[in-house]
Order: structure tokens, then C-alpha cells, then sequence
């Protein structure tokens, strides 16, 4: 059995901290404000493959008011998600993303990203795809007051 699942999320660009996007810290004057990293490309992903496991969302597994997730790293949240999907019968087949900034411009860390991406859900790197676009200065994204990151990803279930 496959199973699709989207993502979908935004955090505020603010001026003192770090701007994490997939796993890397790109350097730039603001940061994503959030109750952990605020890595917004992984809470997507991470809403993405939940949805598609039918298993709720990041907010659900990860509440924004546990002390426990205070500045947590998404990365770490990604791979406990892998670790559970996988030990309940899930494949994850492929993810694609997409990266929504006027800036900071991404190109230079889509690799990056991407390996980390795969490493952390234990994939070849082949089946994840890291993309970004601006929005030609239209809306939050275009005045820059924020990040969004869209994901979608193919789950296969052992039937077993």
C-alpha cells in the first residue's frame, strides 16, 4: 500500500537568531523565530510523512508548549519520525520540497540539505529533492518577513 502526504510551514524572520534551514545554518543578518530551531523545511517534511502515515502532525508528536522541545533540533525530531515510520511497516519511497525565501538565496545549500535530509531519514539521496524560489517580492515571503517550505513525500506500508 502508498500513501501520500503533504506539508506545509512558515516561521517569522527576526533579527538574533540563527537561520536553519534543513539542517544547515545559512548565514544571514535574521534568523526563523519557533519554539525549537524553527527549521522550516524539516517541519514540513516532518508534517509530510506523518500525514501520510495517517499519524497527525508535528504540533501533535512535538507540542510548541512542551519544555522539552524548547530550542530542539529538528533534525533530531526528523529522525526519531524516520526511526517510528520505519518500525511500524513504513518506506518512506521518495520526498520533494520546496523552499520559499527572497532571502537569503538557498542555491548554494541545496546539496547540503539534501544529504542531511537523506541521511536523517536513512535514504539514498537520490529520492529527495531540494528546491527554492522566491515570490517575486509578493506577500510575506516577498517583503521578507518570513520563510515557508512546502513538502510532499510517497510512503509505502509492508502489508505483511
Amino acid at each position: 500500500m502508498q500513501r501520500v502526504g503533504q506539508g506545509y510551514d512558515v516561521h517569522q524572520l527576526v533579527e538574533g537568531r540563527p537561520c536553519i534551514i534543513g539542517g544547515v545554518k545559512i548565514p544571514f543578518e535574521k534568523g526563523l523565530l519557533g519554539h525549537s530551531d524553527a527549521d522550516v523545511l524539516i517541519h514540513a517534511i516532518i508534517d509530510a510523512l506523518l500525514g501520510a502515515a495517517g499519524k497527525g502532525d508535528i504540533g501533535h508528536l512535538f507540542p510548541d508548549n512542551d519544555p522539552d522541545f524548547k530550542d530542539a533540533n529538528s533534525r533530531e525530531l526528523l529522525q526519531q519520525v524516520s526511526k517510528r515510520l520505519t518500525e511500524e511497516g513504513f518506506t518512506i519511497i521518495n520526498i520533494d520540497t520546496t523552499i520559499l525565501a527572497e532571502k537569503p538565496k538557498m542555491q548554494p545549500y541545496l546539496k547540503e540539505i539534501k544529504e542531511n535530509l537523506a541521511f536523517d531519514c536513512q535514504m539514498d539521496a537520490e529520492r529527495v529533492n531540494v528546491k527554492a524560489t522566491t515570490s517575486e517580492k509578493m506577500g510575506f515571503v516577498g517583503r521578507q518577513e518570513g520563510i515557508a517550505a512546502m513538502a510532499i513525500c510517497l510512503l509505502e506500508k509492508n502489508t505483511i
